[in-house]
Protein backbone atom coordinates (compact mmCIF):
# COMPACT_ATOMS: atom_id res chain seq x y z
CA UNK A 1 0.00 0.00 0.00
CA UNK A 2 1.27 3.44 -0.84
CA UNK A 3 2.39 5.78 1.82
CA UNK A 4 0.93 9.30 2.67
CA UNK A 5 2.37 11.98 3.82
CA UNK A 6 0.04 11.99 7.41
CA UNK A 7 1.41 8.28 7.79
CA UNK A 8 5.14 8.75 7.62
CA UNK A 9 4.43 12.15 9.62
CA UNK A 10 2.96 10.19 12.32
CA UNK A 11 5.68 7.07 11.96
CA UNK A 12 7.98 7.03 15.19
CA UNK A 13 11.16 5.30 15.55
CA UNK A 14 11.56 2.38 17.32
CA UNK A 15 14.53 0.10 18.86
CA UNK A 16 15.57 -0.83 15.47
CA UNK A 17 15.51 0.32 11.99
CA UNK A 18 11.87 0.01 10.63
CA UNK A 19 10.84 0.08 7.06
CA UNK A 20 8.01 1.57 5.59
CA UNK A 21 7.39 0.62 1.80
CA UNK A 22 5.83 2.43 -0.46
CA UNK A 23 6.34 0.20 -3.52
CA UNK A 24 7.97 -0.10 -6.49
CA UNK A 25 11.51 -0.01 -4.33
CA UNK A 26 10.76 3.06 -2.60
CA UNK A 27 11.27 2.66 1.01
CA UNK A 28 11.26 5.22 3.96
CA UNK A 29 13.83 3.84 6.68
CA UNK A 30 12.70 5.20 10.08
CA UNK A 31 16.08 4.94 12.72
CA UNK A 32 16.30 4.30 16.08
CA UNK A 33 17.43 8.03 17.00
CA UNK A 34 14.07 9.60 14.96
CA UNK A 35 16.00 10.42 11.13
CA UNK A 36 13.90 9.51 8.32
CA UNK A 37 15.73 8.23 4.89
CA UNK A 38 14.43 7.79 1.68
CA UNK A 39 15.98 4.52 0.27
CA UNK A 40 15.32 2.79 -3.17
CA UNK A 41 15.87 -1.10 -3.46
CA UNK A 42 16.33 -2.69 -6.78
CA UNK A 43 18.24 -5.05 -8.47
CA UNK A 44 20.93 -4.90 -11.25
CA UNK A 45 23.22 -7.39 -12.74
CA UNK A 46 21.63 -10.30 -10.61
CA UNK A 47 22.51 -8.86 -7.39
CA UNK A 48 20.06 -6.59 -4.70
CA UNK A 49 21.40 -3.09 -3.94
CA UNK A 50 19.98 -0.53 -2.56
CA UNK A 51 20.22 3.62 -3.56
CA UNK A 52 19.71 6.22 -0.96
CA UNK A 53 17.53 9.12 -1.81
CA UNK A 54 18.29 11.47 0.74
CA UNK A 55 16.38 12.61 3.84
CA UNK A 56 12.74 13.49 4.90
CA UNK A 57 11.22 15.96 5.36
CA UNK A 58 13.97 17.58 3.00
CA UNK A 59 12.97 15.20 0.24
CA UNK A 60 9.06 14.92 0.42
CA UNK A 61 7.22 11.62 -0.74
CA UNK A 62 6.65 13.43 -4.23
CA UNK A 63 10.18 13.80 -5.18
CA UNK A 64 11.08 10.90 -3.56
CA UNK A 65 8.58 9.06 -6.16
CA UNK A 66 10.11 11.31 -9.29
CA UNK A 67 13.42 10.17 -7.49
CA UNK A 68 12.54 6.51 -8.04
CA UNK A 69 11.10 6.76 -11.88
CA UNK A 70 14.42 8.44 -12.55
CA UNK A 71 16.22 5.47 -11.62
CA UNK A 72 13.69 2.77 -13.02
CA UNK A 73 14.32 4.60 -16.16
CA UNK A 74 18.19 4.38 -15.74
CA UNK A 75 17.78 0.13 -15.19
CA UNK A 76 15.18 0.04 -18.53
CA UNK A 77 18.48 1.64 -20.15
CA UNK A 78 20.82 -0.75 -18.73
CA UNK A 79 22.71 1.42 -16.24
CA UNK A 80 23.20 0.72 -12.80
CA UNK A 81 21.76 3.91 -10.44
CA UNK A 82 24.44 3.96 -8.02
CA UNK A 83 26.67 3.86 -10.49
CA UNK A 84 24.70 6.84 -12.45
CA UNK A 85 24.72 8.90 -8.80
CA UNK A 86 28.42 8.75 -8.56
CA UNK A 87 29.15 10.11 -12.28
CA UNK A 88 26.54 12.91 -11.52
CA UNK A 89 28.20 14.07 -8.38
CA UNK A 90 31.74 13.99 -9.65
CA UNK A 91 30.80 15.55 -12.96
CA UNK A 92 28.80 18.38 -10.30
CA UNK A 93 32.51 18.57 -7.70
CA UNK A 94 34.47 19.21 -10.99
CA UNK A 95 32.00 21.96 -12.98
CA UNK A 96 31.59 23.89 -9.78
CA UNK A 97 35.53 23.78 -10.02
CA UNK A 98 35.95 25.09 -13.01
CA UNK A 99 35.47 28.81 -11.93
CA UNK A 100 36.13 32.11 -14.12
CA UNK A 101 39.11 32.70 -12.49
CA UNK A 102 40.54 29.24 -12.47
CA UNK A 103 40.54 29.39 -16.06
CA UNK A 104 41.55 32.90 -16.35
CA UNK A 105 44.46 31.88 -14.39
CA UNK A 106 45.04 29.05 -15.95
CA UNK A 107 45.06 30.54 -19.65
CA UNK A 108 47.64 33.37 -18.47
CA UNK A 109 49.75 30.85 -17.03
CA UNK A 110 50.04 28.91 -20.49
CA UNK A 111 50.56 32.62 -21.98
CA UNK A 112 53.72 32.96 -19.54
CA UNK A 113 55.09 29.69 -20.43
CA UNK A 114 54.63 30.51 -24.37
CA UNK A 115 56.61 33.36 -23.90
CA UNK A 116 54.19 35.96 -24.40
CA UNK A 117 55.45 39.71 -24.56
CA UNK A 118 55.03 41.08 -21.22
CA UNK A 119 52.79 43.68 -22.12
CA UNK A 120 50.70 41.63 -23.71
CA UNK A 121 50.35 39.43 -20.32
CA UNK A 122 49.89 43.19 -18.36
CA UNK A 123 46.90 43.51 -20.87
CA UNK A 124 45.27 40.02 -20.06
CA UNK A 125 45.63 40.25 -16.48
CA UNK A 126 43.89 43.90 -16.51
CA UNK A 127 41.45 42.44 -18.54
CA UNK A 128 41.00 38.81 -16.42
CA UNK A 129 40.71 41.48 -13.43
CA UNK A 130 37.67 43.64 -14.32
CA UNK A 131 35.51 40.39 -15.81
CA UNK A 132 36.90 38.78 -12.32
CA UNK A 133 34.88 41.09 -10.19
CA UNK A 134 31.65 40.49 -12.06
CA UNK A 135 32.00 37.02 -12.57
CA UNK A 136 35.25 35.04 -11.06
CA UNK A 137 33.55 33.15 -8.58
CA UNK A 138 30.79 31.89 -10.97
CA UNK A 139 30.89 28.39 -12.63
CA UNK A 140 32.10 28.47 -16.45
CA UNK A 141 29.29 27.12 -17.28
CA UNK A 142 26.63 29.25 -15.91
CA UNK A 143 28.44 31.90 -18.12
CA UNK A 144 26.48 33.05 -21.00
CA UNK A 145 26.67 35.80 -23.36
CA UNK A 146 24.67 39.34 -22.68
CA UNK A 147 20.82 38.33 -23.73
CA UNK A 148 21.76 34.95 -24.41
CA UNK A 149 20.26 33.52 -21.46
Amino acid sequence: MPLSDVAIRAAKPAATVQKLSDGGGLQLWLMPNGAKLWRLAYRFAGKQKKLAIGPYPAIGLSEARAKRQEAKAHLIAGRDPSIQKQADKAQALETQGQTFAKVASELLDKKRREGKAANTLAKLEWLYGLASAAIGNRPVTEITAAGAA
